[in-house]
C-alpha cells in the first residue's frame, strides 16, 4: 500500500497500534477487512491534511465518536471536513469512530482508549447512560474537552453541547401536524431510533406536550429501538400499521424513513403527512419526490464550528464562551426552500 507517511502517524490517525498498521501495509494475513478499511481511510485523511499543510499553525487532533446510521454520520463527516480549513492557521485533524449500533460498554471503553492515547478533544453522540457519563468525566478530568453533538448529556461533565434545541424541534413538528389535521381525525406514527438518546427523548417530549395542550384530538402511536436502520424500523412500522388501522401520518424522530414509507405502501395506506429530521441525502431525495413533506433541519456545519471553538477555548483555558452552549436554529425545509449547498 504505497504512501509517504510514517507508520506511527497512520496508526495515530486510524486509532490502531503500529503493529496492526504494519500488518495491513505489508499485506500480512490475519487482518480484518474493517481494520484494513480504517488504515486506508487514515491514509486518505493524511493526504488531505498534507495537501493543505502550506499554512502552518497549531495542530489539533479531535476524535469524533458517534452511534448513528451511516447516512447521518457521513453528513457529519462532510460538515467537519468542510469547516476544519476555516480555522487556519490552526489545523484540525479529525479521527472518526462511527458505528450504527454500539453497546454503551464498548463506547465507554473506546473513550477510555482515546483518553489514554491522547487527543485535544472528543466530539460525542452517544446514549445518556451512566457508563458513558463516567467516561466523559474521566476525559474532562484529564483536561480533554468533550463536546456532545446533536444529543446532549446534560448531567455529565461535558464542556459544551453543539446542536439544535431538540425540544423546540419536537414542538415545531407538533405545530405542523396540528395545523394540518385541525379539522380532521389523525393518528401519528412517531418513530424513535432508541430511547437511550436524550435528544430524541427531548423531541418526543416537545411533540407530545404541544399536541396534548393544543391539539388533543390527535393520537400518537410510538415505535422505538429500530436504531434508524431500515430493516428493523420497517418491521416495527409494519406491526404498528397492522395493529392501528387509523394511522395516517408519521413523525420520524429516529430515521429509517424509506422503510417507514414502504410499510405504508405495503399496508395500502396513504401517509397524509410525513415529517422527518436532518437534510441528509436520503431525506433530500424523498423531499424532492414529495414523499416527505417537511424536513426539520439544522446546520451541521454550524455545529462543527461551535465544536471547534469550544475545543480551542478549553485548550487555551478561555471558558468565557462555554458558559452556555449556543443552539443552532431549526429550519422547516420544503421542496421550495432547499438550502443552496
Amino acid at each position: 500500500m504505497a504512501h509517504p507517511f510514517l507508520v506511527k502517524d497512520i496508526a495515530f490517525q486510524a486509532g490502531l497500534s503500529t503493529a496492526t498498521v504494519d500488518r495491513v501495509l505489508n499485506g500480512r494475513p490475519g487482518v480484518r477487512q474493517q481494520t484494513e478499511a480504517r488504515v486506508k481511510a487514515a491514509i486518505r485523511e493524511l493526504e488531505k491534511q498534507q495537501a493543505g499543510s502550506e499554512i502552518q499553525g497549531q495542530k489539533r487532533t479531535i476524535d469524533v465518536v458517534m452511534e448513528a446510521p451511516e447516512r447521518f454520520t457521513e453528513a457529519v463527516r462532510l460538515a467537519f471536513e468542510t469547516e476544519a480549513p476555516t480555522f487556519m492557521p490552526t489545523t484540525f485533524r479529525c479521527r472518526f469512530h462511527f458505528a450504527e449500533t454500539m453497546r454503551p460498554h464498548d463506547i465507554a471503553q473506546l473513550l477510555d482508549r482515546i483518553r489514554l492515547r491522547g487527543t485535544d478533544g472528543v466530539v460525542l453522540k452517544a446514549p445518556d447512560v451512566p457508563e458513558i457519563v463516567g467516561a466523559v468525566a474521566r476525559l474532562e478530568q484529564a483536561g480533554i474537552a468533550v463536546v456532545t453533538l446533536v444529543t446532549d448529556l446534560p448531567n455529565s461533565a461535558r464542556t459544551a453541547y453543539a446542536g439544535a434545541d431538540n425540544r423546540a424541534a419536537g414542538e415545531t413538528a407538533a405545530y405542523l401536524v396540528g395545523e394540518r389535521f385541525a379539522e380532521t381525525p389523525a393518528t401519528v406514527l412517531v418513530t424513535i431510533s432508541s430511547s437511550r438518546f436524550r435528544g430524541e427523548e427531548e423531541r418526543e417530549i416537545g411533540f407530545r406536550r404541544i399536541l396534548r395542550q393544543q391539539y388533543p384530538a390527535i393520537r400518537i402511536v410510538e415505535i422505538s429501538e429500530g436504531h434508524g436502520k431500515d430493516i428493523e424500523t420497517g418491521a416495527l412500522a409494519t406491526r404498528a400499521l397492522t395493529a392501528h388501522a387509523d394511522i395516517n401520518a408519521a413523525y420520524s424522530i429516529g430515521g429509517g424513513n424509506r422503510a417507514v414509507l414502504a410499510a405504508f405502501e405495503r399496508s395500502g395506506r396513504a401517509c397524509a403527512l410525513f415529517i422527518a429530521h436532518d437534510l441528509d441525502q436520503d431525506n433530500l431525495a424523498l423531499l424532492r419526490e414529495r414523499r416527505v413533506h417537511f424536513v426539520l433541519h439544522h446546520d451541521l456545519r454550524s455545529d462543527a464550528r461551535m465544536t471547534f471553538r469550544a475545543i480551542l477555548a478549553r485548550r487555551s483555558g478561555n471558558r468565557t464562551i462555554l458558559g452556555g452552549s449556543r443552539l443552532s436554529a431549526v429550519e422547516v425545509i420544503t421542496p421550495f426552500n432547499l438550502p443552496a449547498a
